[in-house]
């Protein structure tokens, strides 16, 4: 029971928010619909164990405290992170209470996954018997890291991560509870919900500090960026004179300029630079200014690197200048760096979208039942080693990154990627056609 003291003290928005009813849970309709697995269970009132696994913020804990509110069955929350056997017992205690009174127990035990192999056989026998119904909730694959004997006495139901609309929704409940609008333009509250990651309490927490901003505050995306997230840390200045001279050789590299690239090399090294600082910065410059251009690039840089450590000053030196004439010399593309950064930039606007199910392995019984690696196209069994199924996530367009350019070994490449993409091409419209 709260005391008069803990009914007045602040709550977080996303506790003030937490749904009353099942039907007020966003996100999870193929669980909790009326002929969903959670929602014949509780039509029924007829409980059974199960293992909620899903995203954080999916609604784990929630759906495990709806459940026994709209069945009467006692609520015994535990966290696997701080319980241990005795207070395993006194909920077992106070179970067999309940029962012999006609009532039930919802035993919930978050991150379940955390519970070594002998708490979770210490569940067996009172699963088995009824004297608690278990639910479990887990961010992991189950199937790795909750024992089979208990895993075969509950059923394993999957949350989603929670989709642009849920969180949209989420957002209106935050803005009608606090009286007024979130301070954003649109871009910026589309922003918002991909920073949430499809996370529901996170959303609900950003939203609860962008409230507390002046009231006449009006974000834009990059403002937000700045108001939620943390900035990078700026450089000392005391050391201004080492980042110029570092800038100043990637430059010259990067220019196809070898006389001026040693010159500053030969600086860095008379102020004491360590080598071992500059010939970790040739192997970045070899990945990021030539990459694919000249493949061999990076292992000269390497071999510099190798080559110091081994003979050390003076004479480790001079392969450091020879790792500089190589890469100022080399034909450049950067192809590689702008392609992964388009990548970041998509999985941060996609998130933590599954993989395709067809390119999972299925290494155990569940997995199989759910899907994993059914339809998969060994490639080496087709004609040209190459099935060209789709290996980006289900609901995400095709998107192109790598784009090469027509300098060096790169001009290769671009017939490579060419060819397969004409058999993809081809593949696409004889099932096209199959299709008609």
């Amino acid at each position: 029971m709260s005391t008069l003291f803990e009914s007045q003290a602040p709550r977080p928005l996303a506790d003030r928010l937490r749904p009353e009813h099942l039907d007020q849970v966003v996100g999870q309709d193929h669980l909790l619909g009326a002929h969903a697995p959670i929602g014949r269970m509780v039509a029924e009132r007829r409980l059974t164990s199960i293992v909620l696994w899903g995203p954080p913020g999916s609604g784990k804990t929630t759906i495990a405290r709806l459940l026994a509110h709209h069945t009467d069955f006692a609520f015994e929350p535990l966290s696997a992170v701080f319980a241990g056997v005795a207070d395993l017992r006194k909920v077992f205690a106070r179970a067999r209470e309940r029962r012999e009174a006609g009532q039930g127990t919802l035993l919930f035990i978050d991150e379940v996954h955390r519970f070594n192999r002998a708490q979770q056989d210490g569940l067996l026998p009172h699963v088995e018997d009824g004297t608690v119904v278990l639910v479990g909730a887990t961010t992991e694959n189950p199937s790795f890291e909750v024992i089979a004997p208990l895993l075969s006495r509950c059923r394993v139901l999957v949350l989603d991560r929670l989709g642009d609309d849920a969180l949209e929704t989420l957002l209106a409940r935050a803005e009608a509870a606090e009286g007024k609008p979130l301070p954003l333009d649109d871009d910026a509250r589309a922003g918002l919900r991909e920073i949430a990651d499809g996370d529901g309490r996170y959303v609900l927490n950003l939203a609860e500090e962008l409230f507390a901003l002046p009231e006449d505050a009006r974000l834009d995306r990059a403002a937000l960026a700045d108001a939620v997230q943390s900035r990078v840390p700026l450089y000392d200045k005391q050391q201004e004179g080492h980042y110029n001279l570092i800038s100043a050789l990637h430059k010259s590299l990067r220019g196809s300029d070898a006389d001026a690239a040693l010159y500053w090399l030969a600086r860095m090294l008379a102020a004491g630079e360590d080598p071992l600082y500059i010939a970790r910065r040739l192997v970045r410059f070899a990945s990021e200014d030539v990459g694919l251009a000249d493949p061999q690039a990076l292992g000269q840089a390497l071999a510099a690197k190798d080559t110091y450590h081994f003979l050390g000053t003076p004479e480790g030196e001079l392969a450091l200048a020879q790792a500089v004439i190589y890469l100022a010399t080399a034909p450049k593309s950067n192809a590689a760096y702008r392609a992964l950064g388009a990548a970041r930039r998509s999985a941060r606007e996609h998130g933590s979208l599954m993989p395709p199910k067809h390119i999972l392995n299925a290494p155990t019984r569940l997995m199989k039942e759910l899907g994993y690696g059914a339809g998969y196209a060994y490639d080496h069994d087709t004609a040209e080693g190459f099935s060209g199924q789709d290996y980006f996530p289900d609901g995400m367009a095709r998107e192109t990154y790598y784009r090469p350019t027509g300098r060096g070994f790169e001009r290769e490449v671009t017939k490579r990627l060419a060819y397969w993409q004409k058999l993809r091409d081809k593949r696409a419209g004889d099932d096209g056609e199959g299709a008609t």
